[in-house]
């Protein structure tokens, strides 16, 4: 394998969260307590139930993607039993060591994910990962920066009325507002066609982007739902241009309908023109976690895509059978324990 020059090494960072752990649970229940207007927050409990495949994640790294310079495990303080602390690659990383202290504690991935260019020895480029999304097959570095440049899809998408969702909706909408704050969507589109019409991208996406021709606004981005590449100095600029906002976002302990969330970084990066277009849905399979998980099954066990995201949004399924299907899964294709778990 091609070995990376200096300004082109990758760290992966990886969010984690034990929705079992007694003193969190404590902490946050303290911190719903406080807070007024209550149903403008999401604290569901499919936002922090640990699936218990974590190890399958590291297990990936390891196996399909060793050229990764460090990985930065973000945490609020709980650490896996069985992971190796002391391997060369890892930095447990707590939120309290990057995220200013007027934020903590906090609940909110949004402010977590606002502010993870403040963790210690981050590389300019990195990869954000949440603990839901797995690597299933070998990935090459190129697959998410090229020359520095992020690897990625402009695709536009209406935000839409979901009233069965009372945050993620509003919040698509404050993404688009904010971005249309800094770029005029027809003057981009001339700026950069071969961003929204690469001959490479999914053709609904490509047809979508045809369409919205006829608007002179942007109506919404689809940001494909996986792990997400990342330039260091994308979110420095964003706070020197939205310290306001930004610090409002990152005082809300939980997940906002004011929120903005850190799809604006990717989204910023693509209207800048600083990417290099590609069909990245391609490489990451979605799938919502429902009571019948055949294809997603068949999808881990047959390798089928570079990258998988387990989507857990659904308080009716049977979890422990969920569970234990997906476990099963990943553990066909990952059987070995890798260097990042203790020795038994």
């Amino acid at each position: 394998m091609r070995k990376l020059g200096e300004d082109q090494k990758i760290d992966f960072v990886i969010a984690w969260v034990d929705g079992n752990d007694p003193e969190w649970r404590r902490e946050k229940s303290d911190r719903i307590s406080g807070i007024s207007g209550f149903d403008r927050v999401d604290d569901r409990e499919e936002r922090y139930r640990d699936w218990d495949n974590l190890h399958y994640w590291f297990r990936g790294v390891e196996k399909f993607a060793p050229w990764v310079r460090k990985i930065h495990l973000v945490t609020w303080g709980h650490i896996p039993h069985w992971l190796n602390i002391e391997h060369p690659k890892l930095n447990i990383v707590r939120h309290e060591e990057f995220i200013p202290e007027k934020f903590c504690p906090t609940f909110n991935s949004h402010t977590i994910e606002w502010n993870l260019h403040r963790i210690p020895d981050l590389s300019e480029n990195f990869v954000y990962f949440n603990d839901d999304m797995f690597l299933l097959k070998s990935i090459a570095a190129e697959d998410f920066f090229r020359n520095g440049r992020p690897v990625d899809m402009l695709a536009l998408q209406p935000d839409v009325a979901n009233v069965n969702d009372q945050v993620m909706p509003y919040i698509y909408l404050n993404n688009a507002m904010l971005l249309a704050k800094y770029f005029d969507k027809r003057d981009n589109i001339k700026k950069h066609p071969g961003a929204y019409f690469h001959i490479g991208y999914p053709p609904m996406y490509f047809f979508y982007n045809m369409l919205e021709l006829a608007f002179p606004r942007f109506t919404g981005f689809y940001t494909v739902h996986g792990p997400s590449p990342l330039v260091k100095s994308t979110c420095q600029k964003l706070w020197e241009l939205e310290s306001e906002l930004l610090t409002q976002v990152c005082s809300h302990p939980f997940r906002h309908k004011e929120d903005v969330n850190q799809y604006v970084l990717r989204e910023y990066q693509k209207l800048s023109g600083e990417f290099v277009p590609k069909n990245v849905q391609k490489l990451c399979g979605y799938y919502d976690v429902e009571e019948n998980n055949d294809r997603l099954v068949q999808t881990i066990t047959g390798q089928k895509k570079k990258m998988i995201c387990i989507n857990d949004s659904n308080h009716e399924i049977d979890f422990e059978k969920a569970k234990q299907e997906i476990i099963s899964a990943l553990e066909k294709i990952l059987p070995e324990r890798s260097l990042f778990e203790k020795k038994l």
